[in-house]
């Protein structure tokens, strides 16, 4: 039977939730009551997920599929090769800490039965340290200003796409993906709910100060042209400044005439502006390096094996 939900899982070191994690979905989509699949993608664990997986898949072959990658290429794509197995009208997308609840999915099946082709949640009373919560409350509001990508949350994996959704996704051949991006840009009519978000079950988080930046990085640069433009205008002003300041400079020394002094000054100028042309060099950078991915071609991500489904 073609299954109505489709659930995708990425997964990378997460032995210790796997089970309880299993046991928890199969529960709640049971009482929903409808046919339903889920999609584990081994994104190159280095623990026993995958065996744990294996077992799963040889206890619930019904339901369980599971696609091993060959290497680890990160969330977005293991998500991305889920999208592309999963069969059902609705899909849905959560993490495998189960810091995302599978008991909150029925809240957004229900929103896109009203007719939301993407249903994104955002956390309620985050469970994370200090430092994660508002560092990606002032990452929310400069990617909202850059992209004008409007979501409270774009680091809640707990989300829910209409099948139109997700086939614009699977039809996208980017080299980087941002998903919470790209959905927003396929779907017609998206909507935001609360969902609870609770403490990881097990094991560490798998990203890391860096991970975060370079997440974000992709994202304001991916899906906007504005750290571009932003560096063409602030070139432009200091262009203009300089100019003011020659003159200014040509007229004290016809009116009062020359001095030694300055010579710090000068080189707090000079300084100031090296580095405002390496940082627009790195922007341009990155934009040209992408250009370099694109023309590449190579697979965005290799599959080694994959069990059901």
């Amino acid at each position: 039977m073609r299954p109505y939900i489709s659930i995708v899982i990425p997964v990378y070191n997460e032995a210790g939730n796997l089970v309880a994690l299993h046991e928890r979905l199969s529960k709640v989509m049971q009482g929903l009551g409808k046919p339903y699949e889920i999609i584990f993608t081994n994104d190159g664990s280095k623990d026993n997920s995958l065996k744990i997986l294996e077992e799963l898949f040889a206890r619930d072959p019904e339901h369980v599929c599971v696609i091993e990658f060959q290497k680890n290429f990160g969330q977005h794509m293991a998500t991305m090769a889920g999208f592309a197995k999963a069969r059902g009208e609705i899909t849905v997308t959560l993490d495998a800490d189960l810091q995302n609840p599978p008991e909150e999915i029925p809240k957004l099946i229900a929103k896109v039965e009203e007719g939301h082709d993407l249903v994104s949640g955002y956390r309620e009373n985050r469970q994370d340290n200090f430092f994660r919560k508002y560092i990606s409350v002032i990452i929310n509001y400069i990617r909202a200003k850059i992209t004008r990508i409007k979501m409270i949350d774009h680091g809640c994996m707990l989300r829910a796409y209409r099948r139109n959704v997700v086939d614009a996704m699977n039809a996208n051949q980017e080299a980087t993906i941002f998903i919470p991006a790209l959905a927003y840009n396929s779907a017609a009519n998206p909507a935001e709910i609360q969902v609870a978000h609770a403490e990881r079950f097990a094991g560490k988080s798998q990203y890391r100060l860096y991970g975060l930046i370079r997440l974000n990085f992709d994202l304001m640069t991916g899906y906007s042209l504005v750290p571009l433009q932003f560096f063409t205008f602030f070139g432009c002003l200091i262009a203009i400044l300089s100019v003011l300041f020659v003159i200014y400079l040509l007229f004290r020394r016809i009116f009062v005439g020359p001095e030694v002094g300055g010579v710090f000054t000068l080189f707090a100028i000079v300084f100031f502006l090296l580095g405002v042309l390496l940082m627009s060099l790195g922007i341009m950078g990155e934009y040209i390096g992408r250009i370099y991915q694109e023309v590449r071609h190579r697979p965005r991500f290799m599959i080694k094996k994959v069990l059901g489904g």
